[in-house]
C-alpha cells in the first residue's frame, strides 16, 4: 500500500517527440536490468518513427515523481479474433529502481489499463522474462493470471528475411 501523499506526486502523460531521449535512456535502462542491452539495436531515431513518423505503430506514456522522470510504459494496439475486439499490448513498463516502491508501475499500469477501456479493448497483455519475480509477484498483486498454456514464438534476423523471400508476390495476394 503506498503512502498517503505520494500520489499526487506521480504525474502521468503522453510522451511527446521530445520525450525521445528519456524514453530511449528509459528502454536501455529497461534492458540492462533484463540482462538484454546486447540486443538493443534500435536508436532514438527509430523510436521517433515509431511513435511519431509517418505511420506511428506504438504509444508512449511517461510517468514523473516530483516532476522527475520516473519511468515509461510503451504500448500499442493489437486484436483478438476470438474476442472480436482490439487489444492492448504492453510492450514495455519501467520505473526507475530509485523510484520503486511509490506507486509508480501501478500508477502506468492502470492508466494503460483506462485507456484500454476508454478504447473499448478486449484484453490486456504483455510478457514478462521467468526470472523476474519482483516483476511477477507485483502483476500477480494486481490480479494478472499467466497464461502457462500458450509459448511465445519468434522469427528474426536471417531466418525472417528467408521466410519473407519465398513469398512471391503475384496478383492472388497484394502486399499493402
Amino acid at each position: 500500500m503506498r503512502e498517503q501523499g505520494q500520489r499526487e506526486n506521480i504525474k502521468i502523460r503522453f510522451a511527446g517527440p521530445k520525450d525521445v531521449p528519456i524514453l530511449y535512456s528509459f528502454i536501455c535502462e529497461l534492458a540492462e536490468y533484463e540482462r538484454l542491452r546486447h540486443e538493443v539495436i534500435s536508436m532514438e531515431s527509430d523510436i521517433y518513427s515509431a511513435l511519431f513518423g509517418e505511420r506511428p505503430v506504438a504509444e508512449a506514456l511517461l510517468a514523473f515523481y516530483e516532476d522527475k522522470p520516473a519511468g515509461f510504459a510503451l504500448f500499442f494496439h493489437s486484436f483478438s479474433t476470438f474476442v472480436g475486439k482490439p487489444g492492448i499490448y504492453l510492450e514495455d513498463l519501467y520505473v526507475k529502481p530509485e523510484m520503486r516502491r511509490k506507486g509508480i508501475g501501478r500508477d502506468l499500469l492502470a492508466r494503460v489499463a483506462r485507456i484500454a477501456v476508454e478504447r473499448k479493448c478486449g484484453r490486456l497483455e504483455w510478457v514478462v522474462l521467468n526470472w523476474n519475480t519482483p516483476s511477477i509477484q507485483f502483476y500477480e498483486s494486481l490480479g494478472a493470471q499467466p497464461l502457462d498454456e500458450w509459448t511465445v514464438y519468434r522469427i528474426v534476423g536471417e531466418n525472417l528475411e528467408a521466410l519473407a523471400a519465398e513469398f512471391e508476390n503475384d496478383e492472388s495476394v497484394s502486399l499493402r
